[in-house]
């Protein structure tokens, strides 16, 4: 049943009835979300997701590769001054 139509059987004249049902389309049902809308902004949502996750993947493979440098020329570091230690013990 339409809304004006409504109105009506509730006793309100035709003329305000269906000045109620225009500005109800003009006012209140332009500001209503719409499956369509929602559906949208999902989309919107999943693509920013799979953004968002392909950029923290790239973001720890970078700094899992920076750790691994890092680890390695500690390790290389720490050999060097073994080496060096040893050396130094065998000249006294």
């Amino acid at each position: 049943m339409g809304y004006a139509k409504r109105l009506r059987n509730a006793g309100v004249a035709n003329e305000q009835a269906e000045a109620h049902a225009e500005a109800a389309r003009e006012f209140i049902m332009t500001e209503l979300v719409t499956k369509p809308d929602l559906q949208a902004v999902r989309s919107d949502l999943l693509l920013v997701k799979s953004e968002l996750q392909a950029a923290i993947d790239t973001q720890t493979l970078r700094l899992t590769v920076r750790l691994g440098g890092i680890v390695a020329v500690g390790v290389g570091v720490l050999a060097a001054a073994i080496a060096l230690l040893a050396l130094v013990l065998r000249q006294h």
